[in-house]
């Protein structure tokens, strides 16, 4: 088969370019370099008029090096990634936001073996950075593809020869609106068992990058059904035999689904996002009307960036999708579940090597999220107990029991029930972003030192039960002093605590 590398002017629509990638043309003109060439999902994203946020730039030449000049002339900061396989990384600070650019060698001998190297058509796609950015490169005919809606393998061993593409091809088929074509299909079953051959670190960005999608159940359904998900996620697999008492909900995998798909709406409502038919759903028009005050803040928690820029919200739908994981070791009614929740999912943060603060925001999720639930009204100990012991991950802890609440009863919500929940999150979120200083964490009216010093004690457990007592004393307004919380703390002394 002859592969045409000819660049030419797309057939049904033009490529638009940010100007920061018209920035770095005009930057690379200065410069004397070898053959550059914009190539994959960058020029897909031009061709459909998406925003550019990632550019990749292949060259024959020394990529180190050019990634080195393009990061001076830019003012940018360089990472190398590979140095065996010349691939470096550059982020530049622009006006659009921050642009990354990873710069390789290319994937072969030549610019056509690099292409054919590609995971799918669509991201075969290359334009030369020196020459004009209004024709594109197109040997496997992607513009075709693109515009039949089909996801398609550049050749026959793509996802063999790197399994990871087998789930980025359910997430870009999910992103774009894309049908997998039938033999790329085939393959993605075919090799789904050798997912887990690939190194946890890819498959976790990879995880992340579907749970950041508009619809990630949706991708999450697909990738169940494809054989994908039982390999990253094992212990979910005996959820799809549990019934549930509602039946229109077939098993506690459904529910699951539910759940992630709630939570997602709900990050949608409060986001710059929501339109006028959002506020009109009963459900989602109660929450937004109830927690809009917060919605700055919310938002700045969701899109919180953690390890290597994982983006918080997807940690939160992770936990959603292995909150209910335990009912597939224990029985459906069984109240034990949620701890086995909590060691399934340390065990799948480990293999998928989450950071330490990612394990623990994520399993503080799954472990208290039944608190919401489950206590009809708090009282102000009860919410400084709360916030105190859970931080800020208490925001997740809130979100992801009214998706819970949500993904349970489906369509067959109770108003008065749904009314009661939303009013105590709303309640709950006030103490921490409108009373924390005085609910949360009271001003320190003595500390330990000041105890041992002024009853002669050792230091031990004794001085950190003395100061609970009087931080919880001072939140419901009985130690307002000193000597207030001096005397509290003699008393409970002299009555050995």
């Amino acid at each position: 088969m002859t592969h045409d590398l000819t660049p030419h002017l797309p057939a049904n629509r033009p490529l638009w370019w940010s100007d920061a990638v018209l920035n770095l043309q005009e930057t690379l003109l200065d410069l004397e370099t070898p053959p550059v060439y914009i190539v994959g999902g960058a020029v897909r994203d031009a061709y459909l008029h998406r925003p550019i946020k990632d550019v990749d730039l292949a060259t024959p030449g020394d990529a180190i090096k050019l990634a080195r000049q393009l990061a001076n002339h830019l003012k940018g900061d360089i990472f190398v990634m590979d140095k065996e396989r010349d691939v470096a990384r550059v982020f530049l600070e622009t006006p659009e936001g921050r642009l990354t650019i990873d710069v390789a060698h290319f994937r072969g001998d030549d610019l056509l073996a690099d292409l054919l190297g590609r995971d799918f058509t669509m991201n075969a796609l290359a334009t030369d950075l020196r020459g004009y950015l209004d024709l594109f490169i197109d040997p496997l005919n992607a513009e075709s593809d693109i515009e039949k809606n089909i996801l398609r393998r550049c050749t026959p061993s793509s996802v063999a020869d790197d399994p990871i593409r087998a789930l980025r091809g359910i997430r870009q088929s999910v992103q774009l609106g894309l049908r997998i074509e039938p033999e790329t299909l085939k393959d993605i079953r075919a090799h789904a068992h050798r997912l887990m051959d690939t190194s946890p670190e890819r498959v976790r960005d990879e995880l992340f990058n579907l749970l950041l999608l508009d619809k990630p159940a949706a991708a999450l359904r697909i990738a169940d059904t494809v054989g994908l998900l039982p390999h990253i996620f094992p212990e979910l697999v005996p959820l799809h035999g549990l019934a549930q008492s509602k039946p229109h909900i077939a098993d506690a995998w459904q529910h699951t689904l539910l759940v992630v798909e709630k939570l997602q709406h709900i990050i949608i409502a409060i986001s710059p996002r929501r339109t006028d038919a959002t506020a009109a759903v009963f459900d989602l028009g109660m929450l937004i009307i109830q927690l809009d005050r917060f919605r700055w803040q919310l938002n700045t928690h969701l899109d919180e960036k953690g390890a290597n820029e994982r983006i918080h919200r997807a940690l939160l739908l992770l936990a959603a999708l292995l909150h209910n994981a335990g009912k597939g070791v224990l029985s459906p009614d069984s109240t034990g579940y949620i701890a086995e929740s909590v060691g399934i999912a340390e065990t799948r943060a480990d293999a998928l090597r989450l950071s330490n603060p990612e394990k623990k925001r994520l399993l503080t999720a799954i472990a208290h999220y039944r608190r919401v639930l489950d206590t009809p009204e708090f009282t102000v100990l009860e919410k400084h107990r709360f916030w105190y012991t859970l931080g800020v991950a208490g925001i997740d802890v809130c979100l992801l029991a009214v998706a819970d609440y949500l993904g349970t009863v489906y369509t067959e919500i109770d108003q008065q029930i749904w009314l009661k929940l939303v009013d105590r999150v709303r309640d709950l979120l006030s103490v921490w972003y409108e009373q924390h200083d005085t609910i949360v964490k009271p001003p320190t009216l003595v500390n330990g030192n000041d105890l041992m010093t002024h009853f002669n004690l050792a230091a031990g457990p004794i001085i950190g039960t003395l100061l609970d007592a009087i931080r919880e004393a001072q939140v419901v307004g009985e130690v307002a002093t000193a000597d207030d919380a001096y005397a509290l703390a003699g008393r409970l002394l002299a009555n050995s605590l």
